[in-house]
């Protein structure tokens, strides 16, 4: 009966929360989503399908914290093909020069739960400081036996920035980025 109870015991504690852990962010779950204005009347969405990301998440010392995102320029997608090849072009992206977006952050403040993420973006070869507001949606143990944590994070840029200017005002200088990140514990 006590090896039973101490290897329950044992299980729970691994499969439950972990203050401090590392995570691989899992693509299958994750969005990476853009806005932007078109025309001044509507405003168009699209997302990038291929990406890859880590990062560091510590509940007692949320200050720890840290993240990686690299994005493949040419997986954009706006559900239109030939808007997509366009922004895949010398006149937006140019993906054959500048193959990857990435971010990398540099700190973070707030608590637990939501605060500013700090870092660098680089988009179309050009590194510029943003700072993503990020909210912590929940955790917990998935049905594969793994611990998954999940996390939303907006911030705004300007394109023109990060050099690209092409269809200034028709395309909107404001982009909208947000992200829906799931990542799985290491």
């Amino acid at each position: 009966m006590k090896t039973t109870a101490t290897l329950l015991f044992s299980s729970l504690l691994l499969a439950g929360p972990v203050l401090a852990a590392d995570y691989k962010v899992d693509p299958a779950h994750t969005s990476v989503v853009f806005e932007v204005g078109h025309l001044e009347v509507s405003t168009l969405v699209g997302r990038f399908n291929e990406f890859e990301g880590d990062y560091h998440f510590d509940g007692d010392n949320p200050s720890a914290a840290r993240a990686r995102l690299t994005i493949q320029a040419e997986s954009i997608d706006t559900n239109h093909e030939d808007r997509d090849k366009h922004l895949r072009s010398p006149d937006f992206f140019d993906v054959r020069q500048y193959p990857t977006l990435s971010f990398e952050s540099t700190g973070y403040e707030g608590d637990k739960d939501s605060g500013t993420l700090a870092g660098n973006l680089t988009v179309h070869g050009v590194t510029q400081p943003v700072a993503f507001d990020v909210r912590f949606i929940g955790e917990g143990a998935d049905p594969w036996g793994g611990y998954r944590n999940g996390f939303s994070a907006e911030t705004r840029i300007k394109r023109s920035d990060f050099g690209m200017s092409y269809g200034l005002p028709g395309v909107g200088d404001e982009i909208a980025i947000r992200l829906f990140i799931e990542g799985i514990r290491q």
